[in-house]
């Protein structure tokens, strides 16, 4: 008897069999909200190869429909979206017959950074929440700072060797490499950028990380960014972050803000048998929990600006990025590429992360109507309820988005249930830190 077959590689290239998602009315008003007026009025006179982007049947316009609806109606192939463009239009657009062949070519050679703006633009446009967003506990922290925000770097996963100009390597490239930046408490998306370089260092975005970030803004991100220069940077454009410290690295405490049996918050200078050590004294943030010291750093001197229980939580929140690369990926199909050129994968890039921003901005305004925290809210389970009030508003025209989802949000699962072992791990967890650091 045969052993069972067993499946190998990454799960991500699995082929997917599901059709295409159904529209949905109230969404896509949000995104033809967004995206439309004037969003693509101010980049008309750009250029296409001598011609411009209006000239042509694929205009700008008409891509920018197509691509983001590649990716909330889950569309994975080219032939899909062809196909329900040509059957009864998509967003803006009308019903139009184009084909494959030419959507392949114009995902080649429309220049990506029109996406890009796209993305900023709509970015731009999104009112802030705070009431929603920011938990009780960080409003005295959010009203210090300009800007909370959190910044980490992603590789890309591995392009399939069928997508057209890969066909010749022999093993499957990665499709390059993203900075992405995101708000602390609304984890809506302020950024991205991305390299064809899937080895880029993360530290190599920091001129473009502290030029983006607002003076008096706060930057967490991890110890990819560990360096003396970018540090000293930061304190002299009056802009604040927050870190953890390597190893083996050498400082002097130069005075002691407070401790305890398990912890310590002092002000130190670091690099000292370098030749050029940090030339601004930061502040170190020790907390020993179980049998291991975490240790904290960042240039927000005064303890009244930000505690040092406020620097270990904030740190702990960094962990948010992470669900916005998974969410994308795993979730918005950012996995699985269109094309294989590098000018269409970073279209797609910028379409997932515009998109991901409305849906963001959705569940902010579930928040609001359920009467918790954004971080509560579960984007999947929003975004995957759309297929149902869809339906629900076939039956029904007078069926409006947020009250339909307020009212079935216990059976669509909207609010992220704690498992009872983690809300006793939890609140273990925040009586030691209390503890350590009172």
């Amino acid at each position: 008897m045969s052993k069972p077959h067993k499946r190998r590689g990454n799960p991500d290239f699995r082929r997917f069999v599901t059709p295409p998602a159904p529209s949905t009315e109230a969404l896509e008003q949000r995104l033809i909200d967004w995206l439309t007026p004037g969003t693509f009025a101010n980049l008309k006179s750009v250029n296409d190869n001598g011609r411009q982007l209006r000239d042509r049947t694929l205009t700008l316009s008409v891509m920018a429909a197509l691509v983001v609806s590649l990716v909330y109606r889950q569309v994975r192939y080219l032939s899909d979206i062809v196909r329900l463009l040509e059957q009864a239009g998509l967003l803006w657009v009308p019903a139009q017959l184009v084909t494959k062949q030419a959507v392949s070519e114009r995902l080649r050679t429309l220049p990506a950074e029109l996406f890009m703006e796209m993305f900023e633009h709509v970015v731009s446009r999104m009112p802030a929440r705070p009431h929603s967003t920011v938990p009780g506990a960080y409003q005295s922290v959010s009203e210090r700072f300009s800007a909370i925000w959190i910044a980490d770097g992603s590789t890309m996963s591995r392009l399939q060797r069928r997508l057209g100009q890969h066909q010749s390597f022999q093993s499957n490239p990665l499709a390059g490499k993203i900075m992405m930046v995101v708000e602390a408490f609304s984890h809506r998306p302020v950024k991205v950028w991305h390299d064809d370089n899937p080895q880029r260092s993360d530290m190599s975005w920091s001129d473009e990380l502290t030029a983006q970030l607002p003076v008096g803004g706060l930057l967490i991100v991890d110890m990819g960014f560990f360096a003396f220069p970018w540090f000293d940077a930061m304190t002299t454009a009056k802009k604040s972050f927050l870190t953890r410290l390597k190893q083996k690295v050498n400082y002097q405490v130069v005075r002691g803000l407070s401790s305890g049996p398990c912890y310590r918050d002092e002000i130190i200078t670091m690099g000292l048998n370098r030749h050029h050590p940090c030339e601004h004294p930061v502040r170190l943030v020790s907390v020993l929990w179980g049998k291991t010291w975490y240790r904290y750093l960042t240039n927000v001197l005064d303890p009244e600006v930000l505690s040092a229980q406020q620097v270990c939580d904030l740190y702990r929140r960094r962990w948010r990025i992470e669900e916005a690369f998974l969410l994308t990926k795993r979730l918005l199909g950012l996995a699985y590429f269109w094309v294989g050129g590098n000018n269409g994968i970073k279209i797609q890039i910028y379409a997932t992360w515009t998109f991901y921003a409305v849906l963001n901005d959705l569940c902010a305004e579930v928040a609001v109507a359920l009467n918790q925290p954004i971080e509560m809210i579960s984007m999947e389970m929003v975004f995957r309820s759309l297929y149902h009030y869809a339906h629900a508003k076939q039956r029904d025209q007078e069926t409006e988005l947020i009250p339909f989802l307020v009212k079935f949000h216990k059976s669509f699962g909207l609010i992220k249930a704690k498992r009872k072992q983690r809300r006793q791990k939890q609140a273990r967890s925040i009586d030691i830190w209390e503890q350590a650091l009172t």
